[in-house]
């Protein structure tokens, strides 16, 4: 047990009472847990925090067993200030034995372990991950009772799923008095209750009632249906495999217990989510790795993830099982951090790394079969998606970060930790040859699946380059970093064409794990080269000739955006000349950061996509006087910046490396400084004008991709489970400020400062919090009530329903031209006429921020105008293009207004077809056909429609 010093005494017991006056007075548990997490770094105590896990728990347990506690346990969760997997751990020591007194503590357990038993990926291998694990291991004591050797943490996690699988199981028999017809007479677990008969003990009710037993049966149910749930899981499924697979013993006792259950389980046939029969089916040695909740839904795509060839030596190692299934959870956590509505706040590098020592300790795997199935698993990723029909945004670029950037930063992690497990220097040393021999045969071997190696069209120039780069150093021609530069596909001999192991080779090469030897790897390079041009005629100036001193023209600056940087030191260059060069430089130099460098320099990747976070918050001048904030004068430099990171792709590569915390809090500022101006000022950037209205657009607009922003705050869902945790911008700024706190860590590994250069030191700066963006933070209050409940607080006469006024004006001047007198029964209390012919567009000169206050109030007046009768559904569309087009940012409320009101169906039907708006019937026929090619292309086939008369409607 750790030595306890009296000032971690002080700060425990400012915890528990701060904790017991917030539970007093009924505090937010959203303030609570802000309070907290304050109090927690400034006492440098780095979270999430087991410390303060086990305080909360004990705290429950039971001698504050109240609703608002657990609130602040789940706020506490969900913002990662203690850890779920030992919170969970805690809770299964504590509720599990006493279920019966503490009916609804179970249920609100069990409603933990459903969100956060089936996010495993996301909690693995973040900040404090080892330590957490010990911690679980202690305390369900998994080493003992499961004989693991040592601590691996990927043990660990197999352990912790499977305890909390079996106890759920022997604790559902033991509620149906069928635990005493096993073979043991009872369970090896700590589950039987040792408070039957007693009353309830929940703090929630009074004494135990026939409502009381009825939540008891209940959660029987439930346990029985999580159970299910868990096998249903692709990720928690696979691991349950490995259990099958290498704890046979353990398994055939814990399958007799749920053959059991399934015979004479009463509970489990009152289930209205899962019979006996799906059961057996899930639990079935067939089944038992098959997720019904893929994402992938479509037989080919999965069947896709299982098809690569064998393995290797990893059959023989896995007692008959597929080699391909081993690595199966790689896929599937591959293709999680490819999903665009999920945002990662750690980098995927660690939580792979993580996940790749687990498996391989599980499957007792050799290292060079684990390697191979790592590179397999990431082609197969690449494959998936260049062949995929499904969705209409090509996701290429964010696939190639995952193969050649993220999964070679895996490998970096575990060839280094390798080396500083080792005790003495020549051990160090053996060990981490022979791992690095294991990485060299992988790649070797990874020639024979040329099937998966074949580049997408996009990296095939690369490929070819990277090929042809091999190729003339065993010519024994001398390669410069700037010879490539003007060469063109005509100018590469035929035989000299690239595929993804090259691009692969040459980012290790890069990272220092391979050096050019692996160029005479036989058929890396298909024969030499006789006809390699000894020059390149008409050459482009570009990286070489700007690590030359070359000045940035607009020929360089056109070939450096679309051409990656070849070395760290390059993009270090353009670095310096975004910070230090004059204004035109600088905004050349944030163009060439966003461009080929940012998509396609893979093996700097980690450094750009810093470097752009960074550029994002610009220092203070020296003797800086203005009373406006400085970021208004690096409007021109942001916008390229905040331009050049706006897509889909981009947004994915900030969030696999990590760096989303960090870039919301880059951009909270640029909107509200931004936000706050009126656009009277305007500036060209790139022949384009552009106003504070467009940049703070721009922001605003990738601000929200950061986190799930249209969707009701928890406690006014009713479909939600009682607890859970969205991304928020409360969240996102907390795990920022938490990073920075870690970053500190980063100083004191030796193993990965040395991969920093000058530049890009650890993050740095000061811990922010919503409440610094007042602007922000109203708009984020009144977007929540919006989407809540129906609108309301329009005062007529104030500054807000004077704009109501101006952008209904704005949106409908055509119809107030007619001479009708629209805006009173679009606004409801207003009695004026508006502007009529006037340009209305200069009342609106105002900060955005203001505009967007009262943009829901437009909308709401917008929809009373349409079901009396005033508006047309076409004219109600054209004014809200018309809204969007003057101020971009205002999509955002109009997105999320509108499926809120859609939702709640207040609004009566309107017909939008016939003269007033085109029927689409002409179009249907087309329309179906592309619709049915799409499917037809995955496998599904569906019948002809009948057309007929088609109406669409507007609620």
């Amino acid at each position: 047990m750790a030595v306890v010093t009296g000032q971690q005494s002080s700060l425990w017991d400012g915890v528990i009472e701060l904790t017991k006056l917030a539970q007093l007075k009924g505090t937010d548990p959203l303030m609570w847990a802000m309070q907290l997490s304050s109090t927690l770094n400034s006492a440098g105590h780095s979270m999430p925090s087991t410390d303060v896990a086990s305080l909360l728990v004990s705290h429950i347990c039971w001698g504050n067993n109240d609703p608002i506690a657990w609130k602040f346990l789940e706020k506490a969760l969900a913002l990662r200030i203690v850890p779920p997997m030992f919170v969970l751990a805690l809770l299964s020591n504590r509720v599990i034995p006493t279920r019966r007194g503490y009916p609804v503590a179970y249920r609100l357990y069990m409603e933990l372990l459903k969100i956060y038993a089936f996010s495993l990926p996301s909690l693995i291998n973040g900040p404090n991950y080892q330590k957490i694990m010990e911690a679980i291991n202690d305390t369900l004591h998994l080493s003992q009772i499961f004989g693991l050797q040592g601590s691996e943490s990927g043990l660990i996690v197999v352990g912790f799923v499977f305890t909390i699988v079996w106890e759920l199981l022997d604790a559902s028999l033991d509620d149906e008095g069928l635990l005493e017809l096993t073979a043991e007479k009872k369970s090896r677990w700590n589950i039987t209750s040792q408070d039957m008969g007693l009353n309830n003990h929940d703090g929630f009710a009074g004494g135990r009632t026939e409502k009381q037993e009825l939540l008891s049966k209940s959660n029987t149910v439930m346990a029985i249906e999580i159970i299910g749930e868990l096998f249903r899981d692709k990720v928690t499924s696979a691991i349950l495999y490995l259990v099958r697979t290498n704890m046979p013993t353990l398994w055939e006792s814990f399958t007799q217990n749920l053959r059991l259950l399934v015979s004479n389980s009463s509970a489990l046939r009152n289930s209205k989510n899962i019979s006996p029969e799906a059961l057996v089916q899930l639990t079935s040695d067939d089944h038992v790795v098959l997720s019904r909740k893929c994402k992938t839904s479509s037989h080919k795509r999965f069947h896709a993830v299982m098809a690569s060839g064998s393995l290797g030596s990893s059959a023989d190692q896995c007692h008959g099982a597929s080699p391909a299934v081993l690595w199966l959870p790689i896929d599937l956590f591959l293709e999680d951090i490819m999903d665009g509505s999920q945002v990662a706040v750690t980098s995927a590098a660690e939580t792979l790394t993580g996940l790749v020592k687990a498996l391989q300790a599980v499957n007792s795997s050799p290292w060079k079969d684990t390697f191979l199935g790592l590179w397999i698993a990431a082609l197969r990723l690449v494959n998936r998606e260049r062949d995929s029909s499904e969705g209409p945004v090509p996701r290429l670029d964010t696939c190639l970060c995952v193969l050649l950037s993220i999964t070679p930063l895996a490998i970096v992690n575990l060839l280094e930790e390798e080396e500083m497990n080792c005790s003495s220097t020549n051990q160090r040393k053996e060990s981490s040859r022979k791992r690095h021999q294991d990485l060299v045969f992988s790649l070797q071997q990874l020639g024979d699946f040329e099937g998966l190696l074949t580049p997408p069209l996009p990296a095939a120039p690369l490929a070819n380059l990277a090929a042809a780069k091999a190729m003339m150093f065993l010519s024994g021609i001398s390669v410069g970093s700037g010879y490539f530069e003007g060469m063109s596909l005509n100018d590469i001999p035929v035989n000299c064409v690239g595929n993804l192991r090259h691009l692969i080779v040459e980012a290790c090469i890069a990272r220092n794990i391979l050096d050019t030897s692996a160029y005479l790897w036989p058929g890396y390079v298909k024969g030499r080269c006789n006809q390699v041009p000894r020059s390149v005629s008409s050459q482009m100036p570009g990286w070489s000739s700007l690590m030359k001193g070359s000045p940035l023209t607009p020929q360089m600056v056109s070939s450096l955006v679309t051409t990656p940087a070849s070395s760290l030191a390059e993009i270090e260059k353009i670095y310096e000349i975004a910070v230090n060069g004059s204004d035109d430089d600088k905004v050349s130099a944030a163009a060439i950061l966003c461009g080929a460098s940012f998509a396609r320099g893979w093996n700097i990747q980690e450094h750009t996509v810093l470097f752009i976070t960074r550029l994002l918050s610009p220092p203070v001048p020296a003797n800086y006087s203005g009373t406006e904030s400085h970021l208004i004068g690096y409007a021109r430099f942001l916008n390229v910046l905040l331009i050049g990171v706006s897509s889909i792709d981009c947004v994915q590569i900030f969030s696999l490396h990590g760096l989303v915390p960090q870039l919301a809090g880059a951009l909270m500022p640029i909107c509200e400084a931004f936000g706050s101006c009126a656009p009277n000022v305007k500036w060209i950037v790139m022949s384009e004008e552009i106003s504070s209205h467009a940049i703070f657009s721009n922001a605003f607009t990738l601000l929200l991709k950061l986190w799930r922003f249209d969707q009701p705050p928890l406690e006014h869902r009713m479909d939600a489970v009682p607890v859970g945790a969205h991304l928020t911008p409360e969240y996102l700024l907390l795990v920022r400020n938490s990073q920075l706190t870690s970053s500190d860590d980063l100083q004191k590994d030796q193993s990965k400062i040395k991969r920093l250069t000058r530049l890009s030191s650890p993050l740095s700066g000061e811990p922010i919090f919503l409440d610094s963006f007042p602007k922000l933070t109203l708009w984020y209050r009144q977007h929540q009530a919006c989407i809540a409940s129906p609108l309301s607080g329009l005062v007529p006469g104030t500054p807000v329903h004077q704009i109501v006024e101006a952008l209904l004006n704005f949106m409908f001047r055509k119809i107030n031209r007619t001479g009708q007198s629209l805006t009173p029964v679009i606004s409801g209390s207003s009695s004026s006429s508006g502007p009529g012919n006037e340009d209305v567009s200069l009342h609106l000169k105002l900060p955005a921020w203001d505009i967007l206050e009262a943009v829901p109030f437009v909308l709401d007046a917008a929809l009373t105008g349409c079901a009396h009768g005033r508006l047309s559904p076409r004219e109600l569309a054209t004014g809200l293009k018309d809204l969007a087009d003057f101020l971009p940012a205002s999509l955002a409320t109009i997105v999320s207004y509108f499926s809120a009101e859609v939702t709640r169906g207040i609004w009566m039907l309107a017909s939008m077809n016939g003269t007033d708006w085109p029927s689409p019937a002409a179009n249907l026929a087309a329309v179906e056909q592309q619709i049915k090619k799409i499917l037809a292309a995955t496998g599904v086939n569906v019948p002809s429609l009948t057309v007929g008369k088609h109406s669409s409607k507007l609620k």
